[in-house]
């Protein structure tokens, strides 16, 4: 993150944007302190619990594979003793 005074920051804010769309996060101060952070925008589909739930089970499915009648048998047999 590139330090940036804010008189700067105003003059070159078209530039400063420019490099912001490449991804460059700036600093912005006044008199030394920070005041400000010009930083990309993060774009992307926020999934929301019922989503997120949805596409743990389906990977979650992927990687079991299915119980074979005689594994079921045998399984059910051991808990009954």
């Amino acid at each position: 993150m590139k330090i940036i005074g804010a008189f700067d920051a105003k003059t070159h804010l078209s530039e400063l944007l420019e490099q912001v769309a490449g991804g460059q996060s700036f600093l912005i101060t006044k008199r030394g302190k920070p005041v400000a952070a010009l930083s990309p925008v993060v774009t992307g589909k926020r999934q929301g619990p019922k989503e997120t739930i949805t596409a743990f089970r389906k990977e979650f499915a992927k990687s079991l594979k299915p119980f074979t009648l005689a594994e079921i048998t045998a399984l059910k047999e051991n808990g009954r003793r």
